[in-house]
């Protein structure tokens, strides 16, 4: 069985397709930061259709890796000449698998930061994309400015100091081209962040003016920030996927990927430098992505989260295990066509009540085994950028929140169970979250009073009484029973 490498190709190529195009000749014109499994189930693999049609052999990428951990993904790329398996499972009907090589060189930051920037800075480099996860920006998420306090960022804003976040770098990039006479690359978010061009022109040039008045002020000006909307689930890579891959494929890769087959990105046509042909492989270049990016955190995202903390409460511990129960999916469905749908703006193409649909049977997808642990991730961070603003409409506009209040209550007695060691909380604010809820019993609402996470929703008197009346149904009733008599 042929260990995924240049070498072994052939032998691959009898069973799997492989790359058409000689990965060894291609070259760099996108940087991206953040190389997870999102990103080479998406980005990479619309650039892996690229290539093989015979256009882009200027847009492979560099990979980028910020953080300690990424030492691995470095490891596990450099062994397989930066190839990897892309597994794509519909919900129905058998798994297809590639061989993607689009990315061609991975640099790992904290080994040779000095690399790094130099690659920002070459002229060949004409896009930065991102996936650093919604918790990367270093937003306040109760007034939506930058906040530089955090233990990164306040690092990287020393004077002389080497970077360690990705505004540090993007910063000293574009600074280096500045002073070069270099035109500044496009930097392209690809993280789940309503308007995330926008949100990553507030904060890098926020950080730049920091550093560097007139080179925050240029930055502000002259670099594009293209909003766009992305889409596909994608799990974390287990072992037993990579068995999995090793029985039914006949490939040996460490560092497998997995996702469903429904894949969208939709990208707003905003660049500096120019891009890649992306309309011709399936990419939706438009005007406006804020209907479609707003559909897809108010339905999908918002709806990750309004299953994982029930889901957890009622034993489960897969989606689809979660959504095969009528309580959660109907429970599910209720929220998106009562709360999240009157909040959003007429989407081109798009027919609602069928996307609303096709959520629940993705979700339910036994082929792809996401786990709820994995969305219940952060909740701290994600629920305010993809169910808060759902709220706040809702009650400006005197609509309906009940739903929105009862997982915002089983978030709370999600924390309270972590606390009990029920399930392993992984939260940056962690401690005042815990604090928090450790004093429910007494005060009532004390969760809805860090102002950090839940700003003025949390004061609101009409969903304060929803959120109390939804915890203590579960409390009495259980989850599952709860949802019901919503």
């Amino acid at each position: 069985m042929p260990k995924l490498n240049t070498a072994a190709l052939p032998q691959i190529a009898r069973t799997v397709p492989v790359p058409s195009y000689d990965p060894g000749s291609l070259t760099t014109g996108i940087v991206h930061i953040g190389v997870g499994a999102f990103h080479r189930s998406h980005q990479a693999m619309y650039i892996d259709r690229l290539l093989s049609t015979g256009q882009g052999g200027e847009w492979a990428i560099c990979g980028v890796g910020l953080l300690p951990s990424d030492a691995h993904m470095r490891g596990v790329l450099a062994a397989q000449d930066h190839l990897y398996t892309l597994v794509s499972k519909p919900p129905v009907g058998e798994a297809q698998a590639r061989v993607i090589g689009a990315i061609s060189e991975y640099l790992f930051a904290p080994q040779n930061p000095e690399a790094v920037i130099e690659k920002l800075a070459d002229p060949g480099t004409r896009i930065v994309s991102l996936t650093v996860t919604e918790g990367g920006y270093s937003l306040n998420d109760a007034t939506g400015e930058f906040d530089p306090s955090t233990p990164g960022v306040a690092h990287d804003l020393q004077a002389g100091s080497v970077p360690q976040t990705v505004f540090g770098y993007l910063t000293e990039g574009l600074r280096r081209r500045r002073v070069r006479g270099i035109p500044p690359f496009t930097v392209m978010s690809c993280d789940n962040i309503q308007g995330n061009g926008h949100v990553t022109h507030k904060v890098l040039s926020a950080f730049a003016r920091l550093k560097d008045p007139a080179l925050g002020e240029w930055i502000a000006a002259e670099v594009a920030f293209p909003n766009s909307m992305v889409d596909r689930i994608t799990p974390g890579t287990s072992e037993d996927m990579k068995r999995d891959l090793e029985r039914d494929f006949g490939i040996q890769d460490e560092w497998p990927v997995i996702a469903e087959s429904f894949v969208q990105w939709v990208l707003e046509d905003h660049f500096t430098l120019g891009r890649p042909a992306l309309e011709t492989v399936g990419v939706q270049i438009v005007d406006d992505v804020e209907p479609y990016e707003l559909m897809k955190l108010r339905l999908l995202n918002a709806a990750h989260q309004a299953m994982a903390y029930p889901g957890l409460l009622a034993g489960y511990s897969y989606v689809h295990e979660a959504c095969h129960d009528p309580a959660i999916s109907d429970f599910l469905l209720a929220y998106m066509e009562r709360e999240a749908t009157p909040t959003l703006r007429p989407v081109p193409g798009i027919d609602l009540a069928e996307y609303r649909r096709e959520l629940i049977t993705r979700f339910s997808s036994v082929a792809i085994q996401d786990t709820l642990a994995r969305l219940a991730f952060d909740g701290a961070d994600r629920l305010p950028k993809f169910l808060l603003p759902v709220v706040r409409e809702q009650l400006a506009s005197g609509g309906e929140v009940g739903r929105s209040a009862m997982v915002i209550a089983a978030y709370s007695l999600y924390l309270e169970a972590a606390a009990a060691g029920r399930f392993k909380l992984q939260e940056q604010r962690a401690v005042s979250l815990l604090d928090a809820v450790g004093r429910e019993s007494g005060a009532p609402g004390a969760l809805l009073d860090l102002a950090a996470v839940f700003g003025e929703v949390g004061q609101d008197e009409r969903f304060r009484g929803a959120y109390l009346a939804a915890r203590a149904s579960i409390l009495q009733h259980g989850p599952l029973e709860a949802l019901r008599r919503l």
